[in-house]
């Protein structure tokens, strides 16, 4: 089992730290170009992305769990059709993202209400890597589908490829054609269009190698279009619960100034490669949690789960040391020295934010192997509202350490229902697998 594991975790994990260590880049790139605006226009635009983005996970989540237990049960085709599915939905979605690109980016300005010079620097990011919409949804899908295939390689390669594509093409045009804080953007747009054609490859590879004659019943593939879309539907909301506490994060952070919204800049990248790390745990519960329901195997499943939380709290006690003291990583990502000092006043919020977060990240995965949508959107749902009134019932004498208090319990929080509802879900996934 552990074998299984790291089959699957080690391609992830190498995978999603290219992504928050690109975050990291792109922030470094800001921090040294003179001003602290730089460091917070990137968390803004990249915020205004990400809370896009989140509300449509649904197209890897779902995608993910639904092919795992496809691959599971040896039915191909309904595993292209999963596939085939997220596509569209993804293609359809990213151009309404481009049309309502205006109205989007005036909700989101509004929102988080920075300062004129990190607004004016955020609305020229986000007009260049709006056009990215399209790779980037239909590369959710894609990884999704290839996770659920097993082939956690496959989608290690494509975040890989378009992350150091993106660094490449950033550096370039930051330092090399003189783009200055705008070649943050262009890089990010031409990674993200370049990625997209390499994750095509790919597919068509495996479609390749797929059994072409088996044959789906009408009624077969209404069910599992509808079992899509009631999935997506969970995450969906559960995605747009995720994207108000991290918007309330980033906005909290602009309306006490720059300084601050800058420092928790940094704290939130710390609590973002935590989380990559610790998803790559979650991506093989995905897999194999998927792969073990849909071959009814309870035992293997059951030892699955178990070895996965051996697995996190490892990490956990590696990151919790780790981020006990901070300040070496805050040193590389900004040379801002009133940043530095101001985030380290948080330096114990950040050692805490991987216990908190630990259970959370790993039910995530559980979860979505079942396609048990409902339960993971039942926890965001009641960390969500214990984050919003922990927050305004703490005193304001208590600054930022307020907000920060409210975001671990959310995150705890996340964690204790998902294992309630596991707790309870347990003997009849045992029964539905043994006799299904």
């Amino acid at each position: 089992m552990n074998r299984e594991i790291l089959h699957i975790a080690l391609p992830a994990i190498i995978a999603n730290v290219t992504i928050p260590l690109l975050g990291l880049l792109d922030t470094a790139i800001a921090g040294h170009l003179g001003s602290a605006a730089f460091i917070g226009a990137i968390a803004v635009g990249s915020m205004i992305f990400n809370l896009v983005y989140w509300n449509f996970g649904f197209l890897r989540m779902s995608t993910s769990g639904l092919t795992a237990q496809t691959f599971g049960k040896g039915e191909t085709a309904a595993s292209r059709r999963v596939l085939k599915q997220a596509c569209l939905v993804a293609l359809a979605v990213s151009l309404a993202i481009i049309v309502l690109q205006v109205p989007l980016l005036s909700l989101t300005m509004w929102i988080i209400d920075p300062s004129a010079e990190v607004r004016e620097l955020a609305v020229n990011y986000y007009y260049i890597v709006v056009w990215g919409a399209p790779p980037v949804l239909v590369m959710m899908a894609i990884k999704g589908w290839l996770l659920g295939m097993q082939d956690s390689k496959g989608a290690m390669m494509v975040s890989i490829v378009v992350n150091v594509l993106n660094i490449i093409a950033s550096l370039i045009a930051v330092y090399a054609l003189h783009m200055g804080f705008t070649g943050i953007a262009v890089g990010t747009l031409i990674a993200e269009w370049l990625g997209l054609a390499y994750a095509g490859l790919l597919v068509a590879r495996h479609l390749n190698a797929m059994p072409q004659g088996e044959v789906v019943q009408s009624s077969s593939t209404q069910f599992g279009a509808m079992r899509f879309f009631k999935v997506s539907g969970d995450i969906f909301i559960r995605s747009f619960l995720l994207m108000l506490v991290n918007l309330a994060v980033v906005a909290i952070g602009a309306r006490s100034g720059d300084l601050i919204l800058a420092a928790n800049a940094l704290i939130q990248q710390l609590n973002t490669l935590f989380a990559y790390f610790l998803d790559g745990i979650a991506f093989a519960g995905e897999a194999l949690v998927g792969k073990y329901y849909g071959e009814a195997n309870g035992s293997r499943l059951q030892l699955c789960v178990r070895r996965l939380f051996v697995w996190a709290m490892a990490l956990t006690v590696v990151f919790t040391i780790l981020y006990s003291f901070p300040q070496l990583i805050f040193i590389i990502l900004t040379d801002e020295r009133t940043v530095i000092d101001t985030a380290m006043d948080y330096r114990w919020w950040c050692a805490l934010l991987p216990i908190a977060g630990m259970a959370a990240f790993v039910w995530d995965g559980v979860f979505i192997g079942l396609t048990r949508s409902r339960g993971m959107l039942l926890a965001v749902a009641v960390a969500s509202a214990a984050f919003a009134l922990i927050y305004w019932a703490l005193p304001v004498t208590m600054g930022n350490h307020r907000l920060w208090l409210a975001f671990v319990i959310y995150l705890v929080l996340r964690g204790i229902v998902q294992t309630i509802i596991w707790l309870k879900l347990r003997s009849n996934l045992i029964i539905q697998t043994r006799f299904t």
